[in-house]
């Protein structure tokens, strides 16, 4: 499987991807969609957009509660904003494929810590297990949106 760059022409099908998954991830426009993956430092696609990967830096012009959550406790990072795999290509390995091509660029670009957060109300019992699997753990937790939403951070060292 091949991981690339998102481009112009992706981002309506990652957009309808990113949609599908809003209770996960969260819903976006297309200028919305457009102006994260030009911010992002990793912004990445798998097979025919089965599935994609938006991650920024700390030095990200991004303005995300999460991403601030980890800006204030962490000086050098790069945050998993949004991954999603759409159903009929899960258990592929693209998420694991592409989660290792952004260990491999962090890594190399002087990271030593990849971030995100997963939520736990709504539960995501999945994507906790997945991210354990990677070797992420717990950091801290929040209450987003009023209390209406609960979100758990996680970290992964990379050295």
């Amino acid at each position: 499987m091949i991981v690339q760059p998102i481009s112009r022409a992706d981002e309506a099908a990652v957009l309808a991807l990113n949609n599908a998954n809003a209770e996960e991830l969260s819903w976006l426009e297309p200028e919305r969609l457009h102006e994260l993956i030009e911010r992002a430092v990793f912004a990445r696609r798998a097979g025919s957009i089965d599935a994609f990967i938006l991650a920024f830096d700390q030095d990200a012009d991004y303005d995300s509660p999460n991403f601030l959550w980890f800006r204030e406790r962490y000086s050098r990072f790069v945050y998993v904003d949004r991954i999603a795999v759409a159903p009929h290509a899960r258990g592929r390995g693209m998420a694991r494929q592409i989660y290792g091509e952004l260990f491999e660029f962090a890594l190399n670009a002087g990271h030593d810590i990849v971030t995100c957060e997963v939520n736990a109300d709504p539960p995501n019992p999945a994507s906790d297990a997945f991210h354990a699997s990677l070797g992420f753990r717990e950091a801290g937790d929040a209450l987003l949106h009023g209390g209406t939403k609960a979100v758990r951070y996680f970290t992964r060292k990379l050295k």
